[in-house]
């Protein structure tokens, strides 16, 4: 399937010696944006951002890849799905672009790889926003537990679905459907379920970084979570809050995990005034 058919597909590149799907957007001026989506069943960078990669390509270049084990990017035979791995495959993508720096937005488990990219390689990261981050230590929700638990079914996927947003109309049948057709394809749910399997309490300890090297991030941070997310709860931002010395924290109310998407307009303006100031 090509990209005229799927817009989920994009580019193509190597990075850490990845074949790694991508999608790359706006002016080369200024620097560079890295989107790092969230670990849903079915996710690409795609569907996590499509709302705002053309808005906040507007002001500067936004490169948004499939993390190794998601979307479209290759899933080598035999790799460990880890935090070690991930931030290798960040960085291979940067430097496959030959974008030395650049700011980085994290959604979920996207949000404690921008804050380990941050820790491990602080010359790479300019500006951060966590938005539902995991990366603190916290108990597992029955929500994410559904999430890395998935097992595909069309109505699995819909219950997921309900569980990522606070407005319910946001979520169809149709769009059900669509993430279910995108979890079953060849090889995805295999290397998914290799991720994070049971007992899960585990990976989101495994996605944690210490208190004392999130303290140490000399980066400004924007802090964004919705007030009603029962995936990821809102005091793991409260927490990264308390912990990054140069931090701002933005609750949105009436809002569930899919802050970019239940609140897509607010969100992009928000990002955008932050990087540009």
């Amino acid at each position: 399937m090509s990209s005229a058919q799927n817009p989920e597909i994009g580019l193509h590149i190597q990075a850490a010696g990845i074949d790694t799907n991508y999608h790359d957007q706006g002016h080369d001026t200024g620097t560079p944006l890295l989107l790092l989506h969230g670990s849903g069943p079915g996710v690409t960078a795609w569907a996590n951002w499509r709302l705002n990669i053309p808005v906040l390509a507007s002001g500067r270049r936004v490169v948004a890849p499939d993390m190794v084990g998601f979307g479209y990017t290759e899933r080598p035979e035999g790799i460990d799905y880890n935090l070690d791995t991930w931030v290798g495959h960040a960085i291979g993508f940067l430097d496959a672009l030959d974008i030395p720096q650049a700011d980085v937005v994290g959604n979920s488990y996207g949000g404690a790889l921008a804050l380990a990219l941050a820790i491990r390689h602080p010359e790479r990261v300019r500006r951060l926003v966590l938005m539902g981050a995991a990366g603190v230590p916290f108990t597992l929700t029955k929500g994410l537990d559904q999430v890395w638990g998935y097992t595909p079914s069309v109505s699995n996927m819909r219950t997921l679905m309900d569980t990522f947003a606070f407005n319910k109309d946001l979520v169809s049948d149709e769009l059900a459907e669509l993430r279910y057709r995108a979890s079953v394809r060849p090889g995805y749910q295999e290397s998914f379920a290799k991720m994070f399997p049971a007992p899960r309490q585990r990976w989101v300890d495994a996605l944690a970084s210490r208190d004392e090297d999130i303290q140490a991030i000399d980066k400004e941070a924007l802090i964004i979570h919705g007030r009603e997310d029962t995936i990821v709860p809102p005091a793991t931002s409260e927490k990264l809050f308390s912990l990054l010395p140069r931090a701002q924290l933005h609750l949105f109310g009436q809002c569930g995990h899919w802050t970019q998407i239940e609140h897509a307009a607010r969100f992009n303006l928000l990002v955008s005034h932050f990087l540009d100031e």
